[in-house]
């Protein structure tokens, strides 16, 4: 776990991300980020195309569909 603090800019506080995580994830400084929460806790994603939802969901389908029958067995 990485433990950071906010740093003040101007009035605001802003989050600095070492370049090393910023590689991690694949974030440079023309990244658009998404920010969520649900009131307790801040997640920070960037914002991808499709291209990897898609694909992860073509991969998934492949899975349950080459092991429909163990996943029916699990199910019960």
């Amino acid at each position: 776990m990485l433990k950071k603090k906010l740093t003040p800019i101007g009035n605001s506080l802003g989050l600095v991300l070492d370049k090393p995580l910023l590689e991690l994830l694949g974030i440079d400084r023309e990244t658009e980020l998404e920010l969520l929460t649900d009131g307790e806790c801040l997640v920070i994603q960037p914002v991808r195309s499709g291209g990897r939802r898609k694909q992860v969901s073509r991969a998934i389908d492949s899975v349950l569909t080459r092991h429909a029958s163990t996943m029916r067995k699990l199910a019960r």
